[in-house]
């Protein structure tokens, strides 16, 4: 039975489960509920009316962490994306846990909102909460992530894992309000930001987040 995900293309938590799911192999339907006005059915899915949801079958689900670790334990066949072990897993959630609240608020609410989303409502930037975001909260996060990271490819066990997803899918909304890493002071994290954006599952989806970015351009 097909998967149907609920939500938005440029949420960056939509964003984290479409990545899981293509990066599975998993075939689903993403049909499009704004976080800003939702048809009233949507609460008996998201009682929180929060994106992303999730219905496969007669279960629905809210929450992309909840999303991605019920299909992660459902399709035990596939490649793992939470790692191969309890440590690496535990490794994994804590990584997920961190991009979600730690990096979120900052690069998603902080940054993209007010140069990208604000704008195409007709609101007003807020360009001091922009720089406070980069100049001072962000990079002991990016400091951090940095030391985590080493030279390693990836964050755990030496392959990808919902850790790198989840991290990268907060920096494409951060570019996406025109910000990117600075290579020079964090280069191993600059560099697997490129190298998990070359990867398929990533230049999937970014086509079409492209073209509603020109159209809400046009807008501001």
């Amino acid at each position: 039975m097909s998967l149907t995900l609920y939500g938005a293309p440029l949420s960056p938590f939509v964003r984290k489960v479409r990545l899981y799911l293509l990066e599975k192999g998993l075939e689903y339907q993403l049909e499009v509920v704004s976080p800003f006005s939702q048809p009233a059915w949507f609460r008996e899915i998201s009682p929180l009316g929060r994106i992303p949801a999730l219905r496969d079958g007669d279960l629905t689900l809210a929450d992309s962490s909840v999303i991605c670790q019920y299909l992660e334990e459902k399709h035990t066949e596939l490649t793992p994306l939470y790692g191969r072990t309890a440590e690496e897993r535990a490794r994994v959630r804590w990584l997920e846990k961190y991009a979600d609240y730690e990096v979120a608020p900052l690069t998603t609410f902080g940054v993209f909102r007010n140069r990208t989303l604000k704008p195409s409502m007709g609101q007003a930037c807020d360009e001091a909460t922009v720089q406070a975001a980069l100049v001072d909260r962000l990079p002991p996060h990016f400091d951090y992530l940095e030391r985590t990271l080493g030279d390693a490819e990836y964050f755990v066990g030496g392959q990808p894992s919902l850790a790198d997803f989840a991290l990268v899918t907060q920096l494409i909304n951060m570019e996406h309000g025109r910000e990117r890493l600075d290579p020079q002071r964090w280069p191993n994290l600059a560099a697997h930001y490129e190298r998990i954006c070359a990867r398929e599952s990533v230049q999937t989806v970014l086509p079409g987040e492209q073209k509603i970015l020109a159209k809400l351009a046009g807008r501001a």
